[in-house]
């Protein structure tokens, strides 16, 4: 292996995981995280003589060939600020945030103008095999031999490079992360609300629903800052929370006011505009009946209890009112998302079943406090991002994740293997 340098400012658990594959694939690594951390790091990669563990970011900068910073979009004006003096002279830098557009301005702030800027952004968590997974490389500001230097890099990963520009790479994930988030931390915030464990009841149990729970948990298990940049920084991102909100509010009206003609004709029209029938009809589905109900946290009930899919329909106006085809951004989709895909597509390339979630959703009040809670929930994180106020999100999101986290060990497993399933089918 040649003798660049990669620095890491920032060992989270991403940072872990780029220091540990980029390690193991021959690579030397000088890494360094806050340093009030700087002994326990030393000490967890004592056993790996390709990583140095540094105590800040100043050496690391100094030392390195290709600084990538592994911190949280909140907080990467105030990191490169401090440590962008340090960097080496002619070095390559680059981010690993999810929200490009805060990262690319902070380097332009406060790097020097000898400094080419290459950055990079996993689309997945630090607990998936990255094997395949997309992988971005944007080329901000850098030689075409620098660009090929960080290129070959990440070949180590497996992972499918796609280079884009900063702009394209927050719209894209504003389109495939930001509302999918929403609907996930919307649905957690209900149930909590009502004091529920989905699992225990077989309105939440088998097909549909097992996505809908182990994905839920599995946010909930993650940091909350993983979401909250994506959603607060991203420029594109309160527009599209704010429409989903806004599609469940107007959806949960229709169908508090018995409004089937017009519920149908609007979700059927927006399933036309975004699966269109006639195009993806030869298509087999992302998921199917087998794989929905493998993984599931309860017993599968004999019987389905009705469900009109709020979060659901919701999703797929949404898209609709958005002008969002989301196969146009497979290329650059998370896992995650793939599965929140194939679960709409599921319901609305079904159009028996599309019938009868829209007389459930009519006919059937059995669930309508569920309903009214995942509303106000909708409503509540439009509001928390439109304000861009991060403490207010943190709050929010922890006491959710407090109330779920004795069912996280079980919900990730479970999660990992759904992941393994929609990566070998997309």
């Amino acid at each position: 292996m040649e003798e660049t340098v990669i620095g890491i400012i920032g060992m989270g658990l991403m940072g872990k995981m780029y220091a540990r594959r980029l390690s193991d694939a021959g690579w030397r690594v000088h890494a360094c995280d806050m340093r009030d951390r700087f002994e326990a790091l030393k000490e967890e990669f004592s056993g790996n003589e390709k990583v140095v563990i540094f105590e800040d970011g100043y050496g690391v900068s100094r030392s390195s060939d290709y600084i990538i910073y592994s911190v949280e979009a909140e907080t990467i004006d105030k990191v490169v600020a401090e440590y962008a003096r340090a960097t080496k002279k002619h070095a390559i830098v680059g981010g690993q945030t999810s929200c490009k557009a805060p990262e690319m301005a902070a380097f332009e702030r406060h790097l020097p103008s000898d400094v080419e800027i290459v950055s990079c952004h996993s689309l997945h968590g630090p607990h998936v095999d990255p094997k395949g997974q997309p992988l971005v490389l944007i080329k901000h500001r850098a030689s075409q031999k620098s660009f090929d230097l960080v290129t070959r890099i990440f070949s180590c990963f497996g992972s499918e490079q796609v280079h884009l520009s900063a702009q394209l790479h927050d719209r894209i994930t504003a389109d495939t992360q930001a509302v999918t988030h929403a609907a996930f931390l919307s649905m957690g915030t209900a149930w909590c609300a009502n004091n529920q464990f989905p699992w225990e009841h077989s309105r939440y149990v088998g097909g549909i629903e097992n996505v809908k729970c182990n994905i839920t948990l599995r946010i909930y298990s993650n940091k909350w800052h993983v979401y909250a940049g994506l959603a607060i920084l991203n420029p594109s991102a309160k527009q599209q929370i704010r429409q989903y909100a806004e599609s469940v509010t107007d959806l949960f009206k229709l169908m508090l006011g018995g409004h089937k003609a017009e519920l149908q004709k609007r979700i059927k029209t927006a399933g036309e505009a975004v699966f269109n029938a006639t195009k993806r009809q030869e298509k087999p589905l992302l998921l199917s009946d087998e794989v929905l109900d493998r993984f599931s946290l309860g017993k599968v009930p004999k019987e389905r209890t009705p469900n009109n899919h709020l979060s659901l329909l919701a999703m797929v106006d949404c898209w609709w009112k958005l002008d969002i085809i989301p196969y146009d951004h497979m290329i650059c989709s998370t896992p995650l998302f793939r599965l929140w895909l194939g679960v709409t597509e599921y319901l609305f390339r079904k159009p028996a079943l599309l019938d009868d979630v829209i007389n459930v959703a009519i006919e059937d009040n059995t669930f309508r406090s569920d309903d009214l809670e995942f509303t106000f929930a909708a409503r509540g994180w439009s509001e928390c991002v439109s304000f861009g106020d991060f403490s207010s999100y943190r709050d929010r999101f922890e006491k959710i994740q407090f109330y779920f986290a004795p069912r996280f060990p079980e919900a990730t497993r479970i999660g990992n293997e759904m992941i393994k399933v929609i990566v070998e089918k997309t």
